[in-house]
């Protein structure tokens, strides 16, 4: 087998990020067609199988133009976490680095991209029986009642996890409980400073009335798509409302309305305000992070345009690894600095 070109010996990889409905998977293909490369999703869930609208995969005609990878990973009734998600990852940068190619990463799942480029911080191993007793008491009282006990025994880690983000909260409690000590320690001490890629991190911005109105035209075109017939199906073949997977996005407002508990227009109208609370928290989340390239778009730019933003940083970026990329290194597409 022939070894890779010497700049992918240094595992260089692309990220680019930013809140729902911005544009990401757009300018990412385009971006990808002209690197020869293929698209990898940091997206927490376009990994469940069968749950394609509200997650807002690619279709197959352009999976047919852009390979994606990382998606359809596992049943919406199957656990899915940050290191499954590491090793998954792991693997098909690993294979696309033999194969010639950079890495496209692409997403808005702020945990995923940080254990990506920054390490995974081990804690203690999950406990199945302290897991069950933690969600059942998250269904009697509700997640925020769990935020608050989360708050008296791990302030850190409350003060970072949403009050209503169920899984984040117990799992911070599974991990004080088991050993006493609050996650937020475990994450200081690790500091997701390990560095097994060498990055380029770049955000995608649109001014806040213009991102907004992406949203609510973007929530209309799933419903359009069969949002309602989708969740239909999935609740049809035994998967529960209660279920991580059944909570996201789309699916738990839709599911409401099938129940009864609301009528079509209130579950469109909580669709649309949870989604603009989502890229909030998006925004927030990256805006923490450390080394990020930002482009702030608007709707008079086309997306070949911002592509070609997009390209023109990761020339450089590749210029940077000695020696430089040439024509006979670097990926399709690209021209060498």
């Amino acid at each position: 087998m022939l070894e890779p070109p010497q700049y992918l010996q240094e595992r260089p990889i692309v990220v680019l990020v930013g809140p729902t409905a911005v544009g990401k998977s757009a300018v990412a293909a385009r971006v990808a067609e002209a690197l020869g490369t293929e698209v990898l999703a940091a997206d927490s869930r376009q990994v469940y199988r069968g749950m394609d609208i509200a997650t807002d995969k690619p279709t197959p005609e352009q999976r047919e133009v852009v390979p994606h990878g990382l998606i359809d990973l596992v049943a919406p009734d199957e656990q899915f976490n940050a290191g499954l998600y590491r090793r998954a990852a792991d693997a098909e940068i690993a294979r696309l680095h033999r194969e010639g190619k950079l890495p496209l990463v692409v997403g808005g799942t702020g945990l995923y991209v940080r254990v990506l480029v920054g390490g995974l911080c081990e804690g203690p191993e999950a406990d199945p029986r302290l897991r069950t007793e933690l969600e059942s008491e998250a269904d009697r009282h509700g997640s925020a009642a769990l935020h608050r006990k989360l708050a008296e025994v791990d302030p850190g880690a409350a003060a970072r996890v949403h009050p209503h983000d169920r899984v984040k909260i117990v799992r911070a409690l599974e991990v004080h409980r088991q050993v006493g000590r609050p996650l937020s320690e475990f994450h200081q001490g690790h500091g997701f400073s390990a560095r097994p890629y060498a990055p380029l991190l770049i955000g995608l911005l649109r001014e806040r009335p213009a991102l907004y109105a992406r949203i609510e035209a973007r929530v209309e075109e799933m419903l359009s798509r069969g949002l309602v017939e989708e969740t239909t199906r999935l609740l049809a073949q035994g998967y529960r409302r209660e279920s991580g997977a059944m909570k996201g996005l789309g699916y738990k407002q839709v599911a409401g309305y099938l129940a009864g508990e609301y009528g079509y227009e209130e579950a469109v109208r909580r669709l649309k305000r949870d989604t603009r609370r989502f890229a909030k928290r998006q925004l927030t989340w990256f805006r923490k992070e450390p080394g990020i390239t930002w482009l702030t778009l608007d709707e008079a730019t086309p997306e070949p345009v911002v592509a070609s933003r997009v390209l023109g940083l990761i020339h450089r970026f590749l210029a940077d690894f000695r020696p430089q990329a040439t024509s006979r290194s670097t990926p399709a597409g690209v021209v060498a600095p």
